[in-house]
This record gives C-alpha cells, sequence and structure tokens, in this order.
C-alpha cells in the first residue's frame, strides 16, 4: 500500500511538471496566462470521504462519499458521431458504446479518483491470498438487477466462465487474463462469495478481477444462442425495458443519431449519509452531435451543461466564464492517444486479395519509409494551430499522465525535412522532375488517410499532415468519414492505408493496451489478425512486443516493471508502427448549476455521477 500511495504521489509531481514546463512563444501569451487560471481554479469545498458501507434494510449499501444531496433535474452531455454501436458492454469495441454501457451495469470494483487504488463497487470486499494467486471477492448482500433478481455469485460466475472466458463478444479482457496459456478458474464459494485463482502472480489482475458483469438469468438463454445472436443483443434498436442492468441509470430512450436517455434507477444500492437512495438526478440525456463545432454552439445556447473545451475554443470561455454560469477545470494532460497508424498488413483475404495494396504494403513496411513520415510531420505547429498551445507533442506509447511513461522518450525530436528526405532516398525513392515522390520502380507515392468526420480537432489535424508530407512529395488522400465506417474498415475489412486516431488509455495501467501491442490482440491496430489467420509471420518486433507484455504483467516491483514498458514504448518508437501527435490538456466547463462536482486527473469531471445534483 505504501509502495502504491507512493506510485500515486508520483503521478500528481508528474502532472505538476508537465503542466509547469510549458513554453509558448511571442504571440501565445494570452494563452499561457489563460491556462494559468485555469491551472489555479478551485473545487467546491468537498471532504472526499473513503468508501464505506452500512447494511441497512437488508442491503450492504455503498455509502455516498460527498455532501447530501437533493432529487430532481437532468445533465445534458454529448458526443459526436451517430451515438453507440451497441448498448451490450461485453460487444462493445468503441468509447461511446462503452461509455453508455458503463452507466447500466456496475463493476465489482473501481479506482478511486483521488488515490488510484482499487475500491469496492458491487464487491464488498477483496482478499488476496498470501501468494497473490487466489482473489476471494464478497459480494454486497441484497443488492438486486433492475427486474428486482438478487445479484449473487452465479452472475460472476456466468460471466467469466460462459461470456468472458467462453471468448464471446469483445475479448479484450480474456486475451489480458491469458498468464502463461492459462485462463483464471472462477468457481462458486457460497451465494455471496467467488474465487478466482490464476497460475503465478499477475500484477494487472486486481484491477482487471473487477470488471461489470451480467444477470446469469437473463444472459444464460442468449449465450445458449451462439456468437452471432450474442453479437446482435442489446444492439440500438432494443427496447429500453427489456434490458435488465445494475447500474445507477437504466437506458429511458434512445433515437438513433439524435440522443441517449438514461433515467435513475430507483432500487440503485448507494446511499447518502441520510440514507438517501443515490442517483439524485431524474435523468442523464447524451445528445448525438454532429461534430465539435455544433457541439460548442449548443454549450453556448445553454443546451449542454458539459463539455470539454478545445484549446483553440480557450480564450473564448475564458472571456465567457467571466459573465456566464459556468466554470472551468483542468485536470492535467490526456490520459489518452493521438495518433497515425500505418496499415503494415501483408495478408490476403478469404478471396485470396490483399488487404493493402502490394506496392503499398513495401512502404509501409519499410522502417525508413515511416521514420521519414514521422519527421515529417510538425507537431509543434499542431499544439500551436490546433490545440492553441495547451498540449504538449506526444511521441510515446504512454501518455504524458502516466505512471510508466519512459521520460527518455518524453521529449522526442524535432521536424527534420532533410533527414526526412535522405532516409527516403537511402530506400530509393526520389523526386521526379514534378516534385512528385516515387519509389524505387517508378510508382507515385500516394495513399489515403482517414479520421473520424465530425471530430474536427482531428481533421484538422489531418490537414496538417497531409500539407506536412506534401513537402516530401507525397499526395494524401485525407478523407473523413462516419466512425461507425472508420471503425469497420480498421477492425473487419481492413481496407486502410493510414489512420488519424486516439485511444483512451490508463495512467496507472500499461497492461490494459494488451489488446493494441500483443500480437493477436483485437486491436492491433498496425497489423490486425483475425482467429483464423495463421501467427507463422510475426515481425520480429512483434515477437519482442509479445514476450514484453506477458512478462511485464507477471512482474510486481513497481521500478522492474516499468523497466519492461519503458522497453515496449523504445520499440514502438524505434519501429513506428504508430507515430504519435501531441497530448492537450483535459479542460473542461461545467454548469455552476452541477453540486458535488469533483474533477480530478484519474477520475475526470463525472466520475461521481450518482452523487451529482441540480441547484439553480
Amino acid at each position: 500500500m505504501k509502495k502504491f500511495k507512493k506510485i500515486i504521489v508520483l503521478l500528481a509531481v508528474l502532472l505538476f511538471v508537465l503542466v509547469s514546463c510549458f513554453r509558448i512563444d511571442s504571440g501565445e501569451q494570452e494563452t499561457l496566462s489563460i491556462f494559468s487560471s485555469i491551472n489555479e481554479q478551485k473545487t467546491e469545498d468537498i471532504v472526499y470521504k473513503p468508501s464505506s458501507t452500512i447494511f441497512y434494510n437488508g442491503v450492504d449499501y455503498l455509502v455516498s462519499r460527498s455532501n447530501v444531496g437533493t432529487y430532481g433535474g437532468q445533465i445534458i452531455t454529448s458526443t459526436i458521431g451517430e451515438g453507440p454501436k451497441t448498448f451490450n458492454p461485453w460487444v462493445s469495441k468503441d468509447a461511446t458504446s462503452s461509455m453508455v454501457a458503463d452507466l447500466m451495469y456496475d463493476s465489482l470494483f473501481s479506482t478511486d479518483p483521488v488515490t488510484g487504488e482499487v475500491i469496492p463497487k458491487l464487491a464488498k470486499e477483496l482478499i488476496i491470498s498470501p501468494d497473490l494467486k487466489t482473489y476471494t471477492i464478497k459480494l454486497r448482500r441484497g443488492v438486486k438487477w433492475s427486474d428486482g433478481v438478487e445479484i449473487t455469485a452465479d452472475d460472476v460466475v456466468f460471466t467469466w466462465n460462459e461470456i468472458i472466458l467462453a471468448g464471446l463478444g469483445n475479448t479484450s479482457i480474456r486475451d489480458s487474463v491469458l498468464i502463461d496459456g492459462e485462463y483464471p478458474k472462477v468457481k462458486k464459494i457460497d451465494k455471496y462469495t467467488v474465487e478466482f485463482s490464476i497460475k503465478k502472480p499477475f500484477a494487472p489482475f486486481q484491477r482487471i478481477v473487477g470488471t461489470s458483469i451480467a444477470p446469469a438469468h437473463v444472459f444464460r438463454a442468449v449465450v445458449q444462442k451462439g456468437n452471432r445472436y450474442f453479437d446482435s443483443y442489446m444492439g440500438t434498436t432494443v427496447n429500453p425495458n427489456k434490458i435488465v442492468s445494475s447500474g445507477a441509470f437504466l437506458l429511458d430512450e434512445h433515437i438513433p443519431a439524435q440522443r441517449v436517455v438514461l433515467k435513475r434507477n430507483p432500487n440503485y444500492y448507494a446511499i447518502d449519509e441520510n440514507k438517501n437512495i443515490l442517483p439524485y438526478i431524474d435523468k442523464y440525456v447524451i445528445l448525438i452531435v454532429g461534430d465539435l463545432n455544433n457541439e460548442l454552439l449548443k454549450f453556448e445556447a445553454g443546451e449542454l451543461d458539459v463539455i470539454s473545451v478545445r484549446g483553440k475554443d480557450l480564450p473564448r470561455f475564458k472571456e465567457k466564464e467571466k459573465k456566464g454560469d459556468f466554470k472551468i477545470y483542468n485536470l492535467g494532460p490526456n490520459t489518452g492517444t493521438m495518433f497515425v497508424a500505418f496499415n503494415l498488413n501483408t495478408r490476403k483475404n478469404k478471396d485470396g486479395n490483399f488487404y493493402v495494396n502490394p506496392i503499398k504494403q513495401q512502404w509501409f513496411n519499410d522502417l525508413n519509409f515511416r521514420t521519414a513520415i514521422d519527421y515529417g510531420i510538425d507537431r509543434n505547429a499542431m499544439v500551436y494551430n490546433v490545440a492553441n498551445g495547451v498540449a504538449q507533442p506526444l511521441f510515446t506509447a504512454e501518455s504524458l499522465s502516466s505512471i510508466f511513461l519512459n521520460e527518455k522518450l518524453a521529449s522526442g525530436h524535432e521536424k527534420d525535412i532533410e533527414y526526412a528526405k535522405a532516409l527516403l532516398k537511402e530506400s530509393g525513392f526520389y523526386l521526379d522532375n514534378k516534385g512528385i515522390l516515387r519509389d524505387k520502380n517508378g510508382n507515385e507515392v500516394e495513399f489515403d488517410l482517414y479520421t473520424n468526420a465530425g471530430n474536427t480537432e482531428r481533421e484538422a489535424c489531418g490537414v496538417m499532415v497531409k500539407e506536412d508530407l506534401r513537402s516530401l512529395g507525397i499526395k494524401v488522400n485525407f478523407k473523413p468519414i462516419e466512425f461507425n465506417s472508420l471503425v469497420s474498415k480498421m477492425m473487419s475489412t481492413l481496407d486502410w492505408d493510414m489512420v488519424l486516431m486516439g485511444l483512451t488509455g490508463s495512467p496507472l495501467e500499461p497492461h490494459n493496451g494488451k489488446n493494441v501491442w500483443y500480437s493477436k490482440g483485437h486491436l492491433h491496430l498496425f497489423n490486425m489478425r483475425f482467429p483464423t489467420d495463421k501467427y507463422d509471420n510475426l515481425l520480429s518486433w512483434e515477437k519482442e512486443l509479445d514476450e514484453i507484455i506477458e512478462q511485464g504483467a507477471l512482474e510486481l516491483d513497481f521500478n522492474k516493471r516499468k523497466a519492461f514498458y519503458d522497453k515496449y514504448q523504445q520499440i514502438i518508437y524505434d519501429e513506428r508502427p504508430i507515430i504519435y501527435l501531441y497530448s492537450p490538456l483535459t479542460i473542461t466547463a461545467v454548469r455552476n448549476k452541477i453540486k458535488n462536482l469533483y474533477p480530478t486527473p484519474l477520475g475526470g469531471t463525472m466520475h461521481n455521477l450518482e452523487e451529482l445534483y441540480i441547484k439553480e
């Protein structure tokens, strides 16, 4: 415990250092001043207490950590794109679907938004054996599903054995808990106790074991109908009244491309100190907006209560904050990553056709070519022109807020067109008399770059990448497309050249990224393989990544473990299958009427949604 608290202190120091190290030249001083002022913004005076439990009316209630609030009202937020693709949390692969599902289905454990420690949720207690190979979970008594059926050990065992370990839906969790070729063994001890046994000590397991659980009395029939039916179950056309869930909020309405409405669960297992059942608000509304500009206009029109503020909009927000009904909160560097990735796939689909044009395969699999692209991109220009200086260039697979960040790589390198040209020349590329880059066989270098339409920040970065690479003689066809179509290209058809996107991440647990770096991971974007594909053509550094990811998870000493993750970041930096761009600050504007707000770098702005209340 002392070591973990030390890590959290290091994280806080790292956040402070990163915030303090911005240097903005002439013309950007206004941004620096604004940045400093939001860094000093204070939340209301809340004593955020440790988690506690009280047995009351036959239920092991989770006691609120915030002030007592009042019932009523709604909070309206937003998401860009076309909204969720599913309400089934065990199928979800995109952030929007997962965010909505997380509100509907509680996990056994969660992460303390202040300290980063694992804390109880649906579970009441976690007991870890001295040899660190047996995890005993005791559930809360009397907690019920939304249809009134009690949540028991049967639900936990069913979820793990018949959904997760059976490989249904999104296999990320199953992939993450494979230890030396073996999965955990899960068994019921009694009605409220479950035992997990693992082959050897495994550092990430305490967080992974706390995942959401499914109602066995509902999902058992679904599972019996097979994978295809499971994948389609609780799709976007589902009747909200048919969903049985456990979270603070229940699905009330979904109008595709317009909104998702969730209503309070009147039988939730959390209460305040006066024994009032949470949540306080009646509804949580997620408007599905077309793009970030539309989102901005809706906030300014009073149609949204919460919005993420882009760097370029910060001066505008700071000016309006003086006379407005909202406050701006700075939560430090973003915990996710934004990047461009190459499609290194050299395989064929089931029809015998290459996923990627063979000519482009040669370019993308040429390290000199990838490195030239990296050195041709002007990250500093993106920071100033897109993020308005409220960001920092990013060069690593771990976010700048990660306690596992490889500090030696954090500063990266400057744009260097001449070096990029030299690398291309070394691989036989040359400029013709029209300034067009051609490969050694005379083929014009031209490829497509995709991102999700509506995310104007990524669209602006895509335009800048296109223009940067034009200086190398490369023609980039920039194609923003609808998010679900982009996901399909990347995950299903593999029909893409380069993509500009982002991934969410954890500053506390790099093993959460195993599905990206492990060669069999379902988000191994740059060299995707389907379960039916052979695994006899791994790149040498892919093999090394596989070994590092496995070894890092088995190492319990923080410093030794960090050495493994430093090495994986070095490999990604050297091989450049993914080129990172920049890390913006997480800046959020929230209406003053929302009380019990306690934003933290680890939890974000709305981590305690069930405790928030409205006071006009």
